[in-house]
């Protein structure tokens, strides 16, 4: 099990992501704009590096969400290597068997 303090940071770093998420796309698009003036496109810029570090949605983590491990992800179902095996061994995932050959 990951430390709570990890899985606690990774929660907020979720929650302002979602919050500067619709000021983020603002702010990328007056940037991108090409009819945009440098003056303008500079003040975006200011704004965007004024935001929380965290707000950034390349700062979250992908976590499995049983035991909280972030190495190892399997992002199709949300596990770590070692949850999705064992849970695929339990029958516990639907359509995913073991495969032989």
């Amino acid at each position: 099990m990951a430390k709570t303090s990890w899985l606690e940071r990774n929660k907020k770093r979720i929650a302002l992501t979602a919050k500067w998420n619709d000021e983020r796309k603002r702010l990328k698009a007056v940037i991108k704009n090409l009819d945009a003036t440098p003056n303008e496109k500079d003040q975006a810029m200011r704004k965007l590096q004024a935001m929380p570090r965290n707000a950034s949605p390349t700062r979250i983590r992908n976590r499995c969400q049983v035991s909280g491990r972030s190495r190892a992800f399997v992002r199709r179902f949300g596990l770590s290597r070692i949850a999705f095996r064992e849970m695929a061994l339990e029958g516990k995932i639907p359509g995913v068997r073991k495969s032989s050959w």
